[in-house]
């Protein structure tokens, strides 16, 4: 039974019911050169991030595909460059963990 709990438990987590990611995550996949938690540096911070798509649905798939495509226009004209070596995993764990901030 316990055993059950366990897998129960960590299906939960890797189904996305919980962004894990934290600081390392984002500078090992370069988002670090441009954005950090609570401040706007060449990007916008995090939280920034954050407070802009609090309660949209679908705002962790938008944010994803927006970190592995890159885009502009959202916060001004310098463009995001894509950020093709961040897998769609850990696009989807890098938006949902941004989203979660306050």
């Amino acid at each position: 039974m316990k055993s059950v709990s366990i897998v129960l438990a960590l299906g939960l987590l890797a189904s996305g019911g919980i962004a894990l990611a934290d600081d390392d995550l984002y500078k090992t996949k370069n988002c670090f050169a441009c954005h950090r938690v609570d401040r706007n540096t060449l990007g916008p911070s995090f939280k920034s991030v954050a407070a802009k798509y609090a309660g949209e649905n679908g705002a962790d798939l938008k944010l994803a595909q927006t970190i592995r495509l890159g885009g502009v226009g959202v916060w001004g004209q310098v463009p995001m460059p894509a950020q093709n070596q961040v897998t769609e995993e850990e696009a989807l764990t890098l938006a949902r963990w941004v989203l979660q901030l306050k």
